[in-house]
């Protein structure tokens, strides 16, 4: 059990380690899109608003799945309160 867990943690840690050091060279191409979508933009493309788009679903996709496992465990955290008031 111990040697699962080691593994999962050495994998955690190869993982963060690793978003660590790539970051930096993701964000030496955003000038890059920005200049892209805005030339898009100005010969009449549609491209910009797409990505704006995908913009609010990666911001939205968060907020849903905790809302989602919150309302998850109200619901289930109701009918045990239920369940116990139906013993008493």
């Amino acid at each position: 059990m111990k040697k699962k867990i080691f593994k999962y943690l050495g994998i955690i840690l190869l993982a963060v380690s690793l978003q660590t050091i790539i970051p930096e060279a993701a964000t030496a191409q955003c000038p890059m899109c920005r200049m892209s979508v805005e030339s898009n933009l100005q010969n009449g493309g549609q491209s910009a608003k797409g990505l704006n788009n995908g913009i609010l679903y990666m911001l939205a996709t968060p907020y849903l799945l905790v809302g989602f496992i919150g309302y998850v465990w109200w619901r289930n955290r109701r009918k045990e309160d239920e369940i116990l008031e139906e013993a008493e």
